[in-house]
Formats: C-alpha cells, sequence, structure tokens
C-alpha cells in the first residue's frame, strides 16, 4: 500500500523566514584579565592557530601565563628580603640604635648571597639573550598574523566578487549568504588584529631589558580593526613595517 505525504500549510510568516539561510555569527570573547600585585595586568592571549576564542580559551590562556610570572618572582622575594634589614641597619645607625643594627646585620648577611647571584644574571649574558629570543618570538608572531590577515584579505577579494555577481543576477539567497561570509571573514580579521594588543604589551613591559641589552626602544604603531579589504591592507603593511624594524633590533643582539 502506498503512503499519501498530506502537504500541512505554514503561516506565510514562518515560510518567510525559512527561505532565509542560516548565518551563524561566529562570537565576540569578552575581555580576560587579571591584576598583578606590583601594578600592570595579564591578559588573555587568542590563539590565532585555532578556532575563534571564547571566554574558556582566553581563561586558559592566562593560567598559562601566571606560571611563568610567579616563577619569575623568585628574585624579587630576595630583594624584598635584603631591603627590610638593610632599612633597620641605616636607620639604626642614623638613630646610633646599635642593639637594632646588631639584631638586623646578621639577617643582611644571610639574605645578600641569593640576591648577588640575581644581579649576576642582570649584568651577565642573560639579558641579551632573554632580549634576542624574545624579539625573535614576537617576529614570528607577527609574521604569522600577517600571513593570516593575507589569507582573509584573498577570501574576501573572492567574496567581493561574487557578491557583484549575486547583486547583478538579483540571487538574494545567495546573496545574504555571502554577505555573512563576508562578515564572519571580517571578524576572523578583526580577532587577528586583537591578538597584537598583548604583543604590543609584552614589548612595553621588556623595554627596561632592551635598555640594559643596548637595544633602542621600539616604536609601535597602531593598528585599527580592520573591516574592509583596504583597512586590511594597510594593517599587513604597518605590521610588515614592524617585522622590518624588530628585526634590526634583534641583529644589535646576535640576530634571529
Amino acid at each position: 500500500m502506498a503512503t499519501k505525504t498530506i502537504d500541512i500549510p505554514l503561516p506565510p510568516d514562518l515560510e518567510e523566514f525559512l527561505k532565509k539561510p542560516i548565518c551563524i555569527p561566529m562570537p565576540q570573547p569578552g575581555k580576560v584579565e587579571i591584576n598583578l600585585p606590583m601594578g600592570g595586568t595579564l591578559k588573555g592571549v587568542a590563539d590565532i592557530t585555532k578556532a575563534i576564542p571564547d571566554d574558556c580559551t582566553l581563561s586558559f590562556s592566562l593560567v598559562l601565563q601566571l606560571a611563568p610570572f610567579l616563577a619569575n618572582l623568585d628574585c624579587l622575594f630576595k630583594i624584598v628580603k635584603v631591603i627590610q634589614p638593610m632599612l633597620d641597619v641605616v636607620t639604626g645607625l642614623g638613630k646610633l640604635d646599635v642593639p637594632k643594627v646588631a639584631g638586623a646585620l646578621p639577617k643582611l648577611i644571610e639574605a645578600a648571597p641569593p640576591l648577588i647571584e640575581c644581579i649576576s644574571k642582570f649584568t651577565g649574558a642573560g639579558i641579551p639573550l632573554f632580549v634576542r629570543d624574545l624579539l625573535c618570538l614576537i617576529i614570528k608572531l607577527l609574521s604569522c598574523i600577517v600571513g593570516q590577515l593575507k589569507s582573509i584579505m584573498n577570501v574576501m577579494g573572492g567574496l567581493a566578487i561574487q557578491i557583484q555577481s549575486a547583486q547583478a543576477a538579483g540571487n538574494a539567497e545567495l546573496l545574504a549568504a555571502l554577505e555573512c561570509s563576508q562578515k564572519n571573514a571580517q571578524t576572523s580579521a578583526q580577532h587577528m588584529v586583537s591578538a597584537i594588543e598583548p604583543i604590543v604589551l609584552l614589548l612595553s613591559l621588556a623595554e627596561p631589558f632592551l635598555g640594559i641589552a643596548g637595544v633602542d626602544p621600539i616604536k609601535i604603531p597602531a593598528v585599527a580593526a580592520p573591516d574592509d579589504l583596504e583597512k586590511m591592507q594597510d594593517a599587513v603593511n604597518t605590521l610588515d613595517e614592524l617585522v622590518k624594524t624588530l628585526k634590526l633590533a634583534a641583529k644589535v643582539v646576535g640576530g634571529c
């Protein structure tokens, strides 16, 4: 026995809705950051090699940043241990408080050797090597961002041609789908540019180390969030120039 299909009429507004192409916009992640005990902040870093980030991925990247940050507070704590007995000695001498000076001197003598080890790291070859590796890392990161932006530009260029064809043909359904893809490509480009922010912060924090290593301060140009092909090309040109500047700076400490 053959089965029969029964058409159930839908309300006109629902039929019109179902004709539209489904477009799922890419999410915009919130800002994830943590305040540091001595000022400044650590911010969640978007991994441009993976999908569009969300609050979870940014939070996880922040955890990965915190571990080495806390590990490198070791020398700071050694400095603090020296400063307090040193202040006691100085104030005791100023007031001719012999018992206070006598009580603080053993603590000062005990705390000094670990601090001397920390100072030797700053005055030795450690800082130039750190600066070289940091600059080379930033060059690689910026080169990745430039490569991703160029790929998005190629996609945007192809979409622009297809959108013109769809408009000329009066194909509203295809036009809506292409415009959705175009907006998502623009969102991807904006995420690429947002990944520059922590790199800029990193360079800013590293300025004292650059000076110790004999590297001149690096001027970091502003990069506007691209929402069309022209602005995207401007961003690529700006980043290309920044990469060239960083490569010159890296040569001062041995090059990449």
